[in-house]
């Protein structure tokens, strides 16, 4: 019996610019209390548990674990690594591993959108209700850094590019590519490239029916030297071995977890390497 469930559907086409995915997590009433692990993907989120305030959640260099308790909403909006800054008007350095209350950046209108959230007919209601927020102070901010989106580009799982190669490729200074990327994503890129070869592995690992019986596989298909480096990215970025981590996802997951919109994005750049 599925007790709790999470669905990414993409973003509306106004603003697929700046969003990657739209989220819902729900643990049904009479659940057990449901422990959540996130893992580092580059992003920043806006994220809301219905009922309370909604928070800047910023870009993560480790894995986060959070308790959800029975009937618990949880809905959110996740940027394209790199476009936060231009909706939030704040550096993404001054989010890293910071997950704060909306109300320190925008005051009143956070407090205000949480209301509205709260009142909200289900959970993609109002999800909608945070992607419309990103919607209108989308129009009203600046482009994002094109610089550190074509570098996010190049960073991408199988792409044939490399972190040391970006420099030549973007026509720019290894210093000042570090500066903007840290500005904009608020991560180095080496750093990123890591991340999203991690998220890469995720991916691929989310076609199989049993992937924590296929780690050698998946690690070379991932782009990893081999199992053991695997293992040092998955206790970096997830805090568990990756057969644990697989485990703990054939467990939790299943057909209540739809991750198509942030893991289909990066099979298709697969299939088109």
């Amino acid at each position: 019996m599925v007790q709790q469930t999470y669905k990414e559907r993409p973003p509306a086409r106004e603003v697929a610019g700046h969003l990657s995915c739209v989220w819902v997590q729900e643990v049904l009433p009479g659940a057990e209390p449901y422990l959540h692990r996130t893992v580092p993907n580059g992003g920043i989120e806006i994220s809301c548990r219905v009922g309370g305030m909604p928070q800047l959640v910023g870009p993560q260099t480790g894995p986060t674990l959070e308790v959800l308790a029975p009937g618990t909403t949880v809905v959110g909006v996740r940027f394209r690594p790199g476009a936060a800054p231009s909706v939030l008007d704040l550096p993404a350095t001054e989010l890293v591993d910071v997950a704060v209350g909306a109300d320190a950046l925008w005051g009143d209108a956070a407090i205000a959108l949480g209301e509205r959230i709260a009142t909200a007919g289900s959970g993609h209601e109002a999800a909608a209700m945070l992607e419309h927020e990103v919607l209108a102070r989308a129009v009203a901010g600046a482009e994002p850094d094109p610089v550190a989106a074509e570098a996010v580009r190049h960073l991408l799982p199988w792409q044939a590019g490399e972190v040391t190669s970006l420099t030549d490729a973007l026509f720019i200074s290894e210093r000042q590519l570090r500066r903007r990327c840290l500005a904009a994503i608020g991560l180095a890129p080496k750093a990123l490239h890591r991340m999203m070869r991690f998220q890469g592995f995720l991916a691929l690992a989310g076609q199989r029916e049993h992937p924590s019986a296929e780690l050698a596989r998946l690690a070379a298909e991932a782009g990893y030297a081999d199992q053991s480096h695997l293992t040092r990215e998955s206790m970096r970025l997830a805090g568990l071995t990756p057969r644990a981590l697989l485990l703990e996802s054939e467990l939790n997951c299943g057909p209540g977890h739809d991750h198509a919109a942030s893991y289909g994005p990066l099979l298709l750049g697969r299939a088109a390497a």
